[in-house]
């Protein structure tokens, strides 16, 4: 069993930054795939930057040159850099870890953009 446990979400105005933090605990393996999802109200939660143990990444087209996504593999822990925040970021953010073929999700943190 893995637990996510997400810190960083709030309230910023358009334009400003926030970064998300994801510390994995429990049974830990080598080769995973950890990131970011997120879900606005009434949409369906999507994509937001996902990240390999290999340092491999992948972000929604929607994010790419405002997010960053890296690892501190030391700590089991994924951070989230979010700039240039806009109104349309706003949603819960939830982290995701994959590994052996089982998938796991944190509770999840709002992160609200607004003036």
């Amino acid at each position: 069993q893995v637990q996510l446990v997400e810190s960083g979400g709030g309230l910023v105005q358009p334009g400003e930054s926030l970064r998300l933090s994801c510390a994995a605990s429990g049974i830990i393996f080598s080769i995973y795939v950890m990131g970011w999802y997120r879900q606005a109200p009434g949409k369906q939660r999507e994509l937001v930057a996902v990240i390999s143990n290999g340092d491999s990444t992948n972000y929604a087209d929607s994010v790419k040159g405002r997010f960053t996504i890296f690892r501190d593999s030391a700590k089991n822990t994924v951070y989230l850099q979010m700039n240039s925040l806009k109104s349309e970021d706003t949603a819960v953010y939830y982290c995701y870890r994959s590994q052996r073929g089982a998938n796991y999700w944190g509770q999840g943190t709002q992160v609200t953009v607004s003036s």
